[in-house]
């Protein structure tokens, strides 16, 4: 879907990114925003990022039965977060020494919601003890509100950050990913770093959902603040390679002189560095969005520039600390959001092997 064209007055583009952005994401806490205005959430967290860095220290409490765990996940992506995200959350689990029986289903991003559903309600049916899900869209929100209103399940949900405010004090058991907000301001300070003034670009989103509001509309805003940057154009995708080669061969074709094109997942990413090869386009800078196997791979052969790269295993390590608690009976936070660091194509094969180590400290073992 094409989302906006060739904008001439960069007055009329602020505006309009300002306004989605703030009307989509008003009804969010945001991640450090929650954290401030709840001090005792703050603690929490704190302790929990403690728990997540250190070494594993063994479950106190004697299990009874092994508890049960379902998981749905969009893991049919390029993209190795959420294969990684369940090895690293597995392994945690038995070095914390929990017993534990799994299902895991994974399905492909905003295709594949009958599967999803399917999955979803068999959970319920079974009276799973932990559903590990996600939230991006309407569809996902609706279910939710069933599983927190009418069952005992209680739900982790991955790759968000941000509490829904009309759940005010219903939550889900948690929130857990790494912060999409935090993660895009840093590609913004790369952009206005590294690419001269005056420039245009173009975003190419995910699916149509909260990632790629809080990623693509965030960038867009930030980027507004800044005068000299104009947006040329911008599109959804399908989440896939495919529908980023496609909609980056328009953004080229619609204005040849952008500088660069910001992507908002793996697959976009990896599918808009095959346009720009096609179409001998290095001058054409491009990020990825994670920093996953695929992406660092692609760094390293100049086909991504830059990419904003999560401290992968911290989610699945954090998932299982609080399981651990709430079997301990003890507190957990509402919220936990791992760890990023920057990579671009200027750092050296040492500095990048180091962040793998750290990034997939448990998902890496055999």
């Amino acid at each position: 879907m094409y989302k906006a064209s060739l904008f001439s007055a960069l007055t009329l583009v602020s505006a309009i990114a300002s306004a989605h952005t703030t009307q989509v994401l008003h009804g969010y806490w945001q991640y450090d925003e929650y954290l401030k205005e709840h001090p005792n959430q703050s603690v929490l967290t704190e302790k929990l990022v403690e728990a997540v860095r250190n070494y594993p220290v063994p479950i106190a409490e004697k299990q009874n039965d092994p508890v049960s765990i379902s998981v749905v996940y969009p893991g049919q992506q390029i993209s190795d977060y959420w294969i990684r995200n369940i090895k690293a959350f597995e392994t945690r689990l038995e070095k914390l020494g929990i017993a534990y029986n799994i299902n895991q289903v994974f399905t492909r991003p905003s295709i594949d919601t009958r599967q999803q559903s399917l999955s979803l309600l068999e959970a319920v049916q079974n009276n799973t003890d932990y559903l590990i899900f996600t939230l991006d869209t309407t569809r996902h929100r609706k279910f939710i509100e069933h599983v927190m209103n009418s069952t005992d399940t209680k739900l982790i949900l991955q790759n968000i950050t941000t509490p829904v405010r009309a759940w005010n004090d219903h939550q889900p058991f948690m929130y857990v990913g790494f912060d999409h907000i935090n993660g895009t301001r840093l590609l913004q300070e790369y952009y206005q770093e590294h690419i001269e003034d005056k420039s245009g670009y173009s975003v190419l989103y995910f699916s149509e959902g909260y990632v790629s509001y809080a990623r693509g509309d965030t960038f867009i805003e930030e980027m507004s603040h800044h005068d000299n940057y104009k947006l040329s154009s911008s599109f959804y995708t399908a989440a896939t390679r495919e529908s980023g080669f496609n909609t980056a061969m328009r953004a080229v074709e619609n204005d040849s002189d952008i500088r660069f094109i910001y992507a908002c997942s793996t697959d976009v990413a990896l599918g808009a560095a095959d346009a720009l090869k096609q179409l001998n386009r290095q001058d054409i800078q491009l990020n990825g969005w994670g920093g996953g196997t695929a992406e660092l791979e692609a760094i390293a052969n100049g086909d991504l520039d830059v990419t904003v790269m999560r401290m992968n295993d911290d989610t699945g390590i954090a998932m299982a600390e609080a399981i651990k608690w709430d079997l301990e009976g003890k507190q957990v936070p509402q919220v936990f959001s791992g760890d990023f660091e920057l990579v671009t194509s200027d750092d050296s094969p040492a500095v990048i092997d180091k962040l793998k180590q750290r990034a997939f400290r448990y998902s890496d073992l055999k």
